[in-house]
């Protein structure tokens, strides 16, 4: 399961909203900052963790999720892709898995659980990025990808905030914890898929 694979549909869906974006006179690095932001008021949402907060971080992990596309398609249409747009756009990425994630564990008082998710996160995106530092193609495949992981945390929080609880159990904590297991087989996944590729 990945929706990366997409990113080309993607691209053509983004293309108004890059040329309003340059029209604007909008910066990627500048997007990614604002998607960061929209990532920021996810977790708080979720950390509030009412019907409300959850309807309302559901549609501001949609908005980080779609400006993400949007920084990357909009620096390649201004000719301004570089190794440090593309630095910032990753560090600004893992904080906002961080801040979300975190943001969904403090909601559900499951700070265990939290950690184990926010590490499968983690590795899951560490891997895809430190095949490209030894020389392989960068890594966007395997169980669950970031575009995955969005998806999911946008789906689940609109459920949970019209179903707080299914047959007595979070929809929530349930994410959580395939992000946990989910996310750790990704990394491994990915591990092994490079590790072939260099033997």
């Amino acid at each position: 399961m990945t929706l990366d694979q997409y990113r080309d549909i993607a691209d053509r869906l983004l293309a108004p909203w890059v040329r309003a974006a340059k029209a604007v006179g909008a910066t990627p690095n500048a997007v990614s900052v604002v998607a960061f932001g929209l990532a920021v008021g996810a977790g708080a949402a979720f950390w509030v963790a009412t019907p409300l907060a959850y309807a309302g971080g559901a549609l501001l992990v949609f908005l980080n999720g779609w400006l993400d596309l949007l920084d990357g398609a909009l620096a390649r249409e201004l000719g301004t892709e570089s190794e440090a747009g593309d630095m910032l756009d990753h560090v600004l990425d893992r904080y906002a898995d961080v801040v979300v994630v975190s943001g969904l564990a403090a909601g559900l008082d499951q700070f265990g659980l939290g950690l184990a998710a926010v590490t499968g996160v983690l590795l899951t995106s560490y891997l895809g990025t430190q095949a490209q530092a030894v020389g392989l193609d960068r890594v966007y495949g395997g169980l669950l990808g970031r575009a995955d992981r969005l998806a999911l945390v946008g789906a689940t929080t609109a459920v949970t905030a019209l179903v707080p609880t299914v047959a007595g159990y979070s929809p929530v904590a349930a994410l959580l914890v395939v992000f946990a297991v989910v996310g750790h087989l990704t990394a491994v996944q990915r591990f092994v898929s490079a590790w072939r590729q260099l033997a």
